[in-house]
């Protein structure tokens, strides 16, 4: 269960997915020599496909390989539990409380976190909004814009601290 749980987590992290459309995944969504995860259930039922980079493939596979060994149909989702079965949401969330409290984090965890994380970073790696918007499969800019202003606060305080003082010349 941790090669499973730690390639979830991997997958929310480096793709941006809701835990809603991680946990819908099935096999055949995932290309990790094209290096492309394909979301088929996205919120409002649309699909979108996301890059997965080279070092989350390798947690993907390890999980994949497990999966094999283990004698797991193909047809069951990809994070599903020893026996073929579903992964439910609350699983995942007793899972984040249970490693935060392991970690000594007392802010309590969620998956959407791992989104945000992912959105964060994109801007910071100078991403355009609109293909983080395409990322996260949001339909309108504007949430992206609401989002990333949300969890990156300090980025917009730091353009009030750098502004000239008031009446000097630019």
């Amino acid at each position: 269960t941790g090669v499973r749980n730690r390639a979830l987590l991997v997958v929310g992290y480096r793709c941006g997915l809701r835990l809603a459309e991680a946990l819908a995944l099935n096999l055949k969504d995932v290309d990790l020599n094209a290096g492309y995860v394909h979301v088929r259930h996205g919120k409002g039922g649309k699909t979108r496909k996301v890059g997965i980079d080279a070092q989350a493939a390798a947690v993907v596979q390890l999980w994949i390989d497990r999966r094999t060994k283990l004698g797991i149909k193909r047809t069951a989702p990809l994070f599903c539990t020893l026996d073929g079965e579903p992964l439910e949401q609350a699983y995942v969330r007793s899972l984040l409380a249970r490693l935060g409290k392991k970690a000594g984090i007392e802010k309590r965890l969620h998956f959407h976190g791992l989104r945000h994380t992912y959105a964060w970073e994109l801007s910071q790696e100078s991403v355009p909004v609109r293909k983080i918007q395409g990322l996260l499969g949001h339909s309108h800019l504007q949430t992206t814009a609401i989002y990333l202003a949300h969890i990156a606060p300090h980025d917009l305080i730091e353009v009030a601290h750098n502004r000239p003082a008031w009446g000097a010349s630019r």
